[in-house]
């Protein structure tokens, strides 16, 4: 691992079947200058052994291990625990699926690093002209719907896209957002901004949504119907929480 990179956690939960080899692989090339940490979410099928032979080609590439399946929030928080030594600038998280591919990661971290003042830089899926945003019409109006009622209800904050998996955060300030297990499993990027907000008065200045130029959804979403159910309540949470 190299003092000052960037480091990228991308946490896996049974992804054999979508791991690009070839995309992964130009990217840990391509992008030497950066580091990667995968994590294998106690997967039942073989994405550790596919991490760990990343692992041993690419001196930018380690393997985080949970014993037992912690979720998408916990490996990250995991993961930002375990590097907390490392003099890193800033610290990304993406989708194993590559919905945001790699060069969108690249491209937001450079952003980053340009605009200094910026310390929360959020990919968001805003349909333009001039991009490739390629989502189901369900996705969409459900992620609108959920949109407006976390940013004028819950973060009071005119956020166009929470959710999104590609997210750069300066690093010492994600070792702060991430220091405490999360109340939600699925809202986790709502509660980091909550927490962002609870903590820094002035924080909407630190933050910028920036749209992708890519993102294709791949399907195959680990969220469960049940837990889409859910969603409201833990809104409601985050509400009485914050």
């Amino acid at each position: 691992m190299k003092s000052n990179a960037s480091l990228i956690i991308i946490p896996m939960f049974n992804e054999e079947s979508r791991i690009v080899l070839n995309d992964y692989k130009s990217a840990f090339t391509n992008y030497s200058h950066l580091d990667f940490l995968l994590i294998d979410d106690a997967s039942t099928d073989n994405t550790k052994h596919i991490i760990s032979d990343f692992e041993k080609t690419f001196s930018n590439v380690s393997l985080l291990q949970n014993p037992l399946n912690k979720g998408k929030a916990e490996s990250i928080r995991k993961a930002i625990k375990t590097s907390s030594a490392k003099n890193y600038n800033y610290v990304g998280y993406m989708d194993a699926d590559l919905a945001v591919p790699f060069s969108e990661i690249h491209r937001l971290i450079k952003i980053a690093e340009i605009n200094t003042d910026i310390k929360f830089l959020l990919g968001s899926r805003i349909k333009l002209i001039s991009n490739t945003i390629v989502r189901s019409k369900t996705r969409h109006y459900f992620g609108r719907i959920f949109a407006t009622i976390v940013s004028q209800i819950i973060l009071k904050t005119p956020i166009y896209d929470t959710q999104c998996g590609a997210k750069i955060i300066q690093f010492n300030l994600a070792k702060e957002l991430f220091e405490n297990p999360f109340k939600t499993k699925w809202l986790f990027d709502v509660e980091l901004l909550l927490r962002y907000k609870k903590t820094h008065s002035n924080f909407e200045n630190f933050i910028k949504e920036e749209p992708l130029d890519i993102w294709i959804e791949k399907g195959g979403t680990k969220i469960k119907t049940k837990e889409f159910l859910l969603f409201p309540f833990q809104l409601i949470k985050l509400y009485f929480n914050y």
